[in-house]
Protein backbone atom coordinates (compact mmCIF):
# COMPACT_ATOMS: atom_id res chain seq x y z
CA UNK A 1 0.00 0.00 0.00
CA UNK A 2 3.22 2.42 0.64
CA UNK A 3 4.23 1.76 -2.64
CA UNK A 4 1.19 2.54 -3.72
CA UNK A 5 0.49 5.68 -2.81
CA UNK A 6 3.89 7.33 -3.00
CA UNK A 7 3.72 6.30 -6.75
CA UNK A 8 0.60 8.17 -7.08
CA UNK A 9 2.68 10.83 -5.60
CA UNK A 10 5.24 11.41 -8.27
CA UNK A 11 2.53 10.66 -10.73
CA UNK A 12 0.98 13.67 -9.93
CA UNK A 13 4.22 15.95 -9.77
CA UNK A 14 5.04 14.52 -13.60
CA UNK A 15 1.22 15.46 -14.37
CA UNK A 16 1.05 18.72 -12.80
CA UNK A 17 4.10 19.62 -14.47
CA UNK A 18 2.14 20.71 -17.51
CA UNK A 19 -0.45 23.21 -15.99
CA UNK A 20 1.51 24.96 -13.63
CA UNK A 21 3.34 25.98 -17.00
CA UNK A 22 0.25 26.83 -18.75
CA UNK A 23 0.05 30.70 -17.35
CA UNK A 24 -2.55 33.49 -18.28
CA UNK A 25 -1.58 34.98 -21.48
CA UNK A 26 -0.62 38.54 -21.41
CA UNK A 27 -3.52 41.08 -22.26
CA UNK A 28 -2.51 42.74 -26.22
CA UNK A 29 -0.83 45.87 -25.77
CA UNK A 30 0.76 44.93 -22.25
CA UNK A 31 4.76 45.50 -22.18
CA UNK A 32 6.35 42.68 -20.18
CA UNK A 33 9.91 43.33 -18.86
CA UNK A 34 12.79 41.23 -19.96
CA UNK A 35 13.91 40.65 -16.81
CA UNK A 36 10.34 39.07 -15.72
CA UNK A 37 10.75 36.99 -18.83
CA UNK A 38 13.96 35.69 -18.13
CA UNK A 39 12.59 34.93 -14.66
CA UNK A 40 9.23 33.36 -15.99
CA UNK A 41 11.72 30.90 -18.42
CA UNK A 42 14.03 30.28 -15.49
CA UNK A 43 11.19 28.92 -13.32
CA UNK A 44 9.38 27.21 -16.25
CA UNK A 45 12.66 25.50 -16.70
CA UNK A 46 12.83 24.03 -12.98
CA UNK A 47 9.47 23.23 -13.29
CA UNK A 48 9.98 21.10 -16.40
CA UNK A 49 12.59 19.65 -14.73
CA UNK A 50 11.09 19.02 -11.65
CA UNK A 51 7.98 16.99 -14.30
CA UNK A 52 10.72 15.07 -16.46
CA UNK A 53 12.68 13.82 -12.85
CA UNK A 54 9.14 12.45 -11.39
CA UNK A 55 9.42 10.36 -7.89
CA UNK A 56 8.18 7.75 -9.93
CA UNK A 57 11.14 7.40 -12.61
CA UNK A 58 13.42 8.23 -9.27
CA UNK A 59 12.05 5.34 -7.22
CA UNK A 60 12.24 2.98 -10.76
CA UNK A 61 16.31 3.96 -10.40
CA UNK A 62 16.40 2.42 -6.35
CA UNK A 63 13.09 0.24 -6.28
CA UNK A 64 14.78 -2.31 -4.21
CA UNK A 65 15.50 1.03 -1.35
CA UNK A 66 12.10 2.39 -2.16
CA UNK A 67 10.45 -1.27 -1.32
CA UNK A 68 12.65 -1.26 2.22
CA UNK A 69 12.60 2.32 3.17
CA UNK A 70 9.21 4.14 1.41
CA UNK A 71 9.09 6.99 3.52
CA UNK A 72 13.39 7.58 3.33
CA UNK A 73 12.96 7.18 -0.47
CA UNK A 74 10.25 10.20 -0.40
CA UNK A 75 12.46 12.46 1.99
CA UNK A 76 15.70 11.83 -0.17
CA UNK A 77 13.92 12.52 -3.18
CA UNK A 78 12.70 16.00 -1.92
CA UNK A 79 16.13 17.01 -0.38
CA UNK A 80 17.51 16.14 -4.05
CA UNK A 81 14.86 18.08 -5.61
CA UNK A 82 15.14 21.09 -3.69
CA UNK A 83 18.95 21.07 -3.17
CA UNK A 84 19.32 20.46 -7.34
CA UNK A 85 16.98 23.72 -7.96
CA UNK A 86 18.61 25.90 -5.37
CA UNK A 87 21.99 24.95 -7.10
CA UNK A 88 20.73 26.08 -10.66
CA UNK A 89 19.41 29.22 -9.16
CA UNK A 90 22.64 30.18 -7.77
CA UNK A 91 24.50 29.66 -10.53
CA UNK A 92 21.90 30.93 -12.91
CA UNK A 93 21.76 34.60 -10.38
CA UNK A 94 25.89 34.24 -10.71
CA UNK A 95 25.76 34.43 -14.64
CA UNK A 96 23.39 37.34 -14.01
CA UNK A 97 25.55 39.13 -11.68
CA UNK A 98 28.36 38.48 -14.06
CA UNK A 99 27.40 39.69 -17.21
CA UNK A 100 25.10 42.09 -15.28
CA UNK A 101 22.54 40.89 -17.54
CA UNK A 102 19.28 42.26 -15.61
CA UNK A 103 20.90 45.76 -16.29
CA UNK A 104 21.26 44.96 -20.08
CA UNK A 105 17.96 43.93 -20.03
CA UNK A 106 16.34 46.72 -18.65
CA UNK A 107 18.49 48.63 -21.16
CA UNK A 108 16.96 46.65 -23.65
CA UNK A 109 13.46 47.55 -22.52
CA UNK A 110 14.55 51.54 -22.44
CA UNK A 111 15.53 51.29 -25.90
CA UNK A 112 12.69 49.41 -26.90
CA UNK A 113 10.60 51.75 -25.17
CA UNK A 114 12.22 54.93 -26.64
CA UNK A 115 12.20 54.07 -30.59
CA UNK A 116 8.25 53.75 -30.53
CA UNK A 117 7.98 57.45 -30.69
CA UNK A 118 11.49 57.97 -32.94
CA UNK A 119 10.71 59.31 -36.92
CA UNK A 120 13.55 58.94 -38.31
CA UNK A 121 14.22 55.31 -39.62
CA UNK A 122 15.53 52.25 -37.83
CA UNK A 123 19.42 51.47 -38.03
CA UNK A 124 20.21 49.65 -41.04
CA UNK A 125 22.97 47.53 -42.21
CA UNK A 126 25.83 49.21 -43.68
CA UNK A 127 26.55 47.18 -46.10
CA UNK A 128 29.90 46.15 -44.59
CA UNK A 129 29.48 42.96 -42.88
CA UNK A 130 32.67 43.34 -40.58
CA UNK A 131 31.59 46.50 -39.78
CA UNK A 132 28.27 45.42 -38.85
CA UNK A 133 29.61 42.93 -36.52
CA UNK A 134 32.17 44.46 -35.11
CA UNK A 135 29.35 47.35 -33.89
CA UNK A 136 27.35 44.36 -32.83
CA UNK A 137 29.54 42.29 -31.19
CA UNK A 138 32.05 44.84 -29.54
CA UNK A 139 29.49 45.66 -26.41
CA UNK A 140 29.39 42.20 -25.61
CA UNK A 141 32.59 41.30 -26.38
CA UNK A 142 33.75 44.18 -23.74
CA UNK A 143 31.75 42.99 -21.22
CA UNK A 144 32.77 39.71 -21.64
CA UNK A 145 36.13 40.17 -20.97
CA UNK A 146 35.25 42.63 -17.95
CA UNK A 147 33.62 39.88 -16.57
CA UNK A 148 36.41 37.13 -17.52
CA UNK A 149 38.89 39.91 -16.12
CA UNK A 150 36.98 40.13 -12.97
CA UNK A 151 36.93 36.66 -12.27
CA UNK A 152 40.40 36.26 -12.78
CA UNK A 153 41.39 38.78 -10.32
CA UNK A 154 39.45 37.29 -8.06
CA UNK A 155 41.07 33.47 -8.91
CA UNK A 156 44.78 35.04 -8.70
CA UNK A 157 43.59 36.84 -5.47
CA UNK A 158 42.91 33.83 -4.07
CA UNK A 159 46.00 32.14 -5.47
CA UNK A 160 47.94 34.90 -3.40
CA UNK A 161 46.42 34.16 -0.44
CA UNK A 162 47.18 30.31 -1.57
CA UNK A 163 50.66 31.40 -1.93
CA UNK A 164 50.93 33.79 1.51
CA UNK A 165 49.43 30.48 3.46
CA UNK A 166 52.04 28.00 2.12
CA UNK A 167 54.73 30.64 2.78
CA UNK A 168 53.73 31.06 5.96
CA UNK A 169 53.92 27.07 6.66
CA UNK A 170 57.30 26.41 5.45
CA UNK A 171 58.37 29.48 7.21
CA UNK A 172 57.06 28.00 10.65
CA UNK A 173 58.27 24.37 9.57
CA UNK A 174 61.53 25.78 9.34
CA UNK A 175 61.46 27.46 12.78
CA UNK A 176 60.51 23.81 14.00
CA UNK A 177 63.53 22.32 12.16
CA UNK A 178 65.99 24.92 14.15
CA UNK A 179 64.18 24.50 17.05
CA UNK A 180 64.85 20.94 16.83
CA UNK A 181 68.57 20.96 15.61
CA UNK A 182 69.18 23.24 18.66
CA UNK A 183 66.82 21.01 21.04
CA UNK A 184 69.48 18.21 19.74
CA UNK A 185 72.85 19.91 19.73
CA UNK A 186 72.09 21.30 23.62
CA UNK A 187 71.14 17.83 23.96
CA UNK A 188 74.39 16.41 23.00
CA UNK A 189 76.09 19.18 24.71
CA UNK A 190 75.15 17.83 28.05
CA UNK A 191 75.41 14.08 27.11
CA UNK A 192 78.97 14.94 26.51
CA UNK A 193 79.36 16.92 29.77
CA UNK A 194 77.69 14.05 31.38
CA UNK A 195 80.37 12.03 30.17
CA UNK A 196 83.29 14.01 30.98
CA UNK A 197 81.67 14.48 34.63
CA UNK A 198 81.55 10.66 35.07
CA UNK A 199 85.18 10.40 33.98
CA UNK A 200 86.62 12.80 36.08
CA UNK A 201 84.91 10.83 39.17
CA UNK A 202 86.18 7.75 37.58
CA UNK A 203 89.78 8.62 38.24
CA UNK A 204 91.66 7.16 41.21
CA UNK A 205 92.68 9.50 43.90
CA UNK A 206 96.59 9.85 43.73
Amino acid sequence: MAEASSVNVGSGCEEKGPEELSQEPARPGTIISRVKLFDTMVDTFLQKLVAAGSFQRFTDCYKRFYQLQPEMTQRIYDKFVTQLQTSIQEEISEIKAEGNLEAVLIALDAIVEESKDRKEPAWRPSGIPEKDLRSAMAPYLLQQRDALQRRVQRQEAENRQLADAVLAGRRQLEELQLQAQARQQAWQALHREQKELLAVLKEPEG
